[in-house]
């Protein structure tokens, strides 16, 4: 479960999965930022793509219109951060956690 404070990405106008980057209640380094992103553009149909968008904001700006259809969701006061999936680094992320 995400809290409201937690930061929620998703690569832009790109199908793929969403990222949640648990913050506890503190402020996410710039390292952690890139890393959410990096994830969820590696865990989208840009993953063979070079700057990739990835749009992100606090949980409590991500909400589901009644009635839209699964996965569809909107969201306000967001970012867009552009990153390169690479295998390896995605990998040396995946293996820290």
């Amino acid at each position: 479960q995400a809290s409201n404070n937690d930061i929620w990405f998703h690569t832009k106008n790109i199908p793929g999965s969403h990222t949640i980057l648990v913050t506890e209640g503190k402020e996410p380094t710039e390292t952690a930022l890139r890393e959410a992103a990096l994830l969820a553009a590696w865990h989208s149909r840009g993953r063979e793509s070079s700057q990739v968008p990835v749009d992100y904001t606090q949980v409590r700006h991500v909400s589901k219109p009644n009635g839209a259809k699964p996965g569809m969701v909107i969201y306000t006061t967001n970012k867009t951060a552009y990153v390169t999936p690479d295998p390896i680094e995605v990998k040396a992320i995946i293996q820290k956690q």
